[in-house]
């Protein structure tokens, strides 16, 4: 059966009862990004949601490998799986606002990869030799706290075949064109048939930017800053775009020199102003509960796993009502959409 998330900031006073609403809705996961500088810290937060919860999953929407060695990550996910009754997740990707905010550059795949291998074997228990240093987690022994998956987001062709070969769980993040899933999924297969992992070995699934809302207009309003986030991912510095499609390349491109990060993930981002409607109805599903429905049913058709919403808000500020306007804007789809997908 397919799973469905929620990415969401942490918010503290707001995510433990959002978590509670978010499980009540009939999802599966709740995801907070882990970027110091935009959001809260969010292992904290995900833990009192672990309180208020029972079967939600929880985790990081993500993650990097920068802003934090692999120990400290294996230890704070480790803790949230413990806590949670091992509901926690790890998912993980190359970064972006979290390093670009304290003047740093993402990882590269190479980076990404052995910092997932490190993580993974922090969180089973194991010595992980760290340059002269053998290191492990102490506080492990002797408590039964299986590892988490890890999840990795991944965009570009190298990042979806090292997820192929290491992730517990792939989660495309391409937005939610029927040909980007397919080309990221064709990817990713041709990988596995490289190696010979079985594809029952991991979950695999997207981050799916998705607007509920009768209107169809509002809906691609508050869709346009998804949208331009993932043609921020598809043209992230440095990064080949000779792959994507016309309808992303020159967007893509123009994201290269002029991506607003002093905004990232707000309205007021300048960048905005380069994403057009018909690009965000390209990219994301924006619309009524029928055309959510029959959009998000063929990518599930092309075989996803698992989806994670990325949702949209008309509230700007201050940061906790965000949060909670997001989820209340998600109640249409949970309750006239999701039953139908899960049914």
């Amino acid at each position: 059966m397919t799973e469905f998330g929620i990415v969401m900031e942490a918010s503290p006073g707001y995510t433990a009862q959002l978590a509670q609403e978010i499980e009540a809705m009939g999802f599966d996961y709740l995801l907070c990004p882990d970027t110091q500088n935009l959001g809260p810290d969010p292992y904290g937060q995900l833990a009192l949601a672990a309180a208020a919860t029972k079967t939600l999953h929880l985790g990081t929407g993500v993650t990097n490998p920068i802003t934090r060695e692999a120990a400290v990550t294996a230890t704070a996910i480790a803790s949230l799986q413990q806590e949670s009754g091992n509901r926690a997740i790890c998912g993980i990707g190359r970064g972006d606002s979290s390093a670009e905010h304290i003047g740093k550059r993402n990882a590269t795949t190479h980076q990404l990869r052995t910092y997932i291998e490190q993580l993974r074997a922090f969180m089973r228990g194991e010595v992980v030799q760290l340059g002269d240093k053998a290191s492990k987690l102490r506080w492990l022994e002797g408590e039964d706290v299986p590892p988490a998956p890890v999840d990795v987001a991944c965009t570009g062709p190298k990042t979806i075949e090292m997820a192929a070969d290491v992730g517990d769980r792939v989660s495309f993040a391409v937005g939610s064109a029927p040909e980007r899933i397919e080309w990221a999924l064709a990817t990713l297969n041709a990988r596995l048939k490289e190696t010979g992992r079985d594809r029952k070995s991991l979950s695999v699934g997207a981050f799916v930017n998705l607007v509920c809302d009768q209107n169809e207009q509002r809906a691609i309003e508050m869709g346009r800053m998804i949208a331009g986030m993932v043609a921020h991912f598809a043209g992230m510095k440095n990064a080949p775009i000779d792959h994507l499609p016309p309808q992303l390349k020159g967007l893509a491109e123009k994201m290269q020199s002029q991506y607003d990060m002093e905004h990232h993930a707000q309205q007021e981002g300048t960048h905005l102003n380069f994403v057009s409607d018909d690009f965000v109805e390209w990219i994301s599903i924006c619309g009524p509960p029928q055309k959510c429905l029959e959009r998000l049913q063929g990518l599930l058709d092309q075989g996803l796993d698992h989806v994670y919403l990325l949702g949209g808000t008309s509230v700007a500020h201050p940061h906790g009502e965000r949060q909670a306007a997001m989820v209340r804007q998600t109640k249409l789809f949970a309750d006239e959409v999701l039953p139908k997908l899960k049914g």
